[in-house]
């Protein structure tokens, strides 16, 4: 466990070497993060994988308290980065349905461990956090 331990710290060293040499360029590590860890990319990544393909509404309806702007914005994000597919069927109303790609899944398989990590740990958050208010 130990060797383990000192691989992944050398590794995390060297992300963190890396975006921060790169601050005032284009840096790959700190992009991708950014780009898929807030609040509403994690979100429909999440409501995608449980589900499959959604309309948009649907879609909106399994998040909730998201608006109609802030997932177009996400959604359309999601899709740039090559996350998300998005259908547009030729009809009257057009329909439009979203699915996770396979880099979706693939994402999707990396995000599980946190997802783990997580639900084992919210009690001990929450309890941190009203300690903390006090």
């Amino acid at each position: 466990m130990e060797n383990q331990d000192l691989k992944s710290e050398k590794k995390f060293k060297e992300y963190f070497n890396l975006a921060n040499s790169s601050r005032n360029f284009s840096c790959p590590v700190r992009d991708v993060v950014a780009h898929v860890s807030d609040k509403w990319s994690l979100l429909v990544v999440y409501a995608l994988a449980g589900d499959g393909t959604l309309r948009f509404n649907e879609l909106k309806s399994k998040i909730g308290d998201v608006s109609q702007r802030m997932l177009t914005v996400t959604v359309r994000k999601l899709e740039q980065d090559g996350l998300v597919k998005r259908t547009i069927y030729p009809e009257v109303p057009p329909r439009v349905e979203y699915q996770l790609t396979s880099l979706g899944m693939e994402l999707l398989n990396k995000l599980v461990p946190l997802i783990d990590w997580a639900q084992e740990n919210s009690n001990l958050i929450i309890s941190s956090r009203k300690k903390a208010a006090k």
